[in-house]
C-alpha cells in the first residue's frame, strides 16, 4: 500500500495573501512561494506532525469561525516567543509542560490560530 510520505502543502484562502506571506516570513522564517521554479520552497525539517481531525465543535482552535489550526515545531519556544514578543505580536504560553512538550498560541493577523510545540525530547533506553 502506497502512504503520505509528508505534507507538501496548505493552502488556504486571505483577506491580502502579498502582506499574509510577508508576515508569516517575517515571523516564522517560511519563504514566500517563489515566483519561478528555479527558486526552492521552504523546505521543513523532518520530525514528528500530528494529523488530528477534531469535532465540528471545538473550542481549542479559539473563534469558532476558524476551520484550521496550524501547528509549527520549534527547537526553542522561549526564544521564539520572545522573538515574537519583541515584535509586539501576543503570545499566549500554554501554563505546564505536557507529557509530549511544550505549547504557546498566536494568532496571524487574519486571526488565525498557531500552535508553536516544542517537543519533548524522548529518552531512548540505554
Amino acid at each position: 500500500m502506497q502512504k503520505i510520505t509528508g505534507i507538501g502543502g496548505f493552502f488556504f484562502r486571505s483577506n491580502d495573501p502579498k502582506a499574509l506571506s510577508a508576515w508569516y516570513a517575517t515571523h516564522f522564517g517560511i519563504s514566500e512561494v517563489p515566483q519561478d521554479y528555479e527558486t526552492p520552497v521552504w523546505t521543513q525539517e523532518a520530525g514528528p506532525t500530528v494529523f488530528a481531525p477534531f469535532a465540528r465543535g471545538t473550542e481549542y482552535f479559539g473563534n469558532s469561525d476558524n476551520q484550521w489550526m496550524l501547528n509549527f515545531r520549534v527547537d526553542d519556544l522561549d526564544a521564539m516567543v520572545a522573538q515574537l514578543r519583541a515584535a509586539e505580536i501576543d503570545v499566549e504560553m500554554h501554563p505546564e509542560t505536557l507529557p509530549n512538550g511544550r505549547f504557546a498560541r498566536v494568532y496571524d493577523p487574519e486571526g488565525n490560530p498557531i500552535e508553536l510545540w516544542e517537543p519533548k525530547e524522548v529518552e531512548t533506553p540505554a
